[in-house]
């Protein structure tokens, strides 16, 4: 028989593994019907990998199983503060409030992963009686991606005023919090109570412009220009555009192209301009500039999705190399980042 093992030392699917073996046939796979199949798949997995655990960690995690579903409820009935004074009558504070933070952890987590797997006509539709603010807050717990496909679906001026608030972020008052627990509420089907602390902000919008299309980036940006003339000017700073890389310097811009798919390059310069063509085939061979510039050449009609996709991949390698020091950015034409 191996060791006991404390439950805080194993990790949530490996939890659940042991919760199933725990269950009987029947009723585990009536929790299955409940998971998506990718969930099933881990579970199953690593249920295929369980050995010599002792009895009594499966217990502890059955205990903590219960434990945990008895506070939700008690959250579901009274709220947090409600929960927290049943359980200290049980368990005391400090167990109490162990409970209670796992539980807010989980049911946070829960609520963002339905609004994560919602389309963004869905969101919008759902977020646009909201206060911006609150479109503001929700929005910048998603994926950039799917915050810019979520801007798109705004009309002005609602878009701008969400976006520079996405930018302007800070800490969330708890009045603002219980709204948000409302709406993930009403959505979900969970109530929420982690603690959001700072959200948001320049680099968060920049990441999120850096995914919409040239046209929606500028004209989101020159509304938030009109707003706030710094604000505007610190996001730029902070965005990576398909334009800039004309201002980089060569020796960098061959190293780009070392890493580049050349189908993702043909496609992403589709639309370029003549000048940043130019920049890209002078720091090609003659063969392999004339390659591409032939392709170009009969290069048919392609869709504007594809070509701003193709773009976007290769700022993805430009930024990865910069993050890894192989290469500078010299994003505005400047002199601070040039070598001598």
């Amino acid at each position: 028989m191996g060791r006991e093992i404390k439950t805080v030392d194993l990790p949530g699917l490996q939890k659940a593994a042991l919760l199933m073996i725990a269950l009987n046939v029947e009723n585990a796979a009536e929790v299955f019907k409940h998971l998506d199949s990718s969930e099933v798949e881990l579970i199953s997995t690593e249920i295929s990998k369980v050995k010599n655990i002792p009895s009594q960690t499966v217990d502890a995690v059955m205990e903590e199983f219960y434990t945990m579903v008895t506070a939700r409820e008690y959250v579901l009935e009274g709220g947090l503060e409600f929960a927290q004074a049943v359980l200290e009558k049980s368990f005391g504070f400090n167990r109490a409030v162990e409970i209670i933070e796992k539980v807010k952890n989980l049911t946070t987590l829960r609520g963002f992963d339905v609004l994560k797997k919602a389309d963004s006509a869905q969101l919008i539709s759902f977020l646009n009686k909201e206060h911006p603010q609150t479109i503001a807050l929700i929005l910048s717990h998603l994926h950039p991606d799917q915050t810019a496909e979520a801007l798109k679906e705004l009309g002005e001026p609602l878009r701008t005023d969400v976006a520079y608030r996405i930018a302007t972020l800070g800490k969330i008052s708890p009045q603002t919090l219980k709204q948000i627990e409302k709406v993930v509420d009403e959505m979900a089907g969970l109530n929420m109570g982690q603690s959001l602390s700072k959200i948001g902000g320049l680099k968060s919008l920049a990441a999120v412009l850096n995914r919409t299309s040239v046209s929606l980036s500028k004209e989101i940006l020159m509304g938030i220009e009109q707003k706030d003339v710094d604000v505007a000017g610190e996001i730029k700073r902070l965005m990576f555009m398909f334009d800039d890389i004309i201002n980089i310097q060569d020796k960098d811009i061959q190293k780009i192209l070392r890493e580049v798919d050349r189908k993702d390059l043909a496609l992403s310069l589709k639309i370029a301009d003549e000048k940043l063509k130019q920049k890209i085939f002078s720091n090609m061979s003659e063969r392999a500039s004339d390659l591409l510039k032939e392709e170009l050449q009969y290069m048919g009609m392609v869709k504007l999705k594809e070509v701003e996709s193709a773009q976007a991949k290769i700022i993805d390698v430009i930024k990865a190399l910069e993050e890894n020091g192989e290469i500078a950015l010299n994003i505005r034409g400047g002199n601070e980042d040039i070598y001598v």
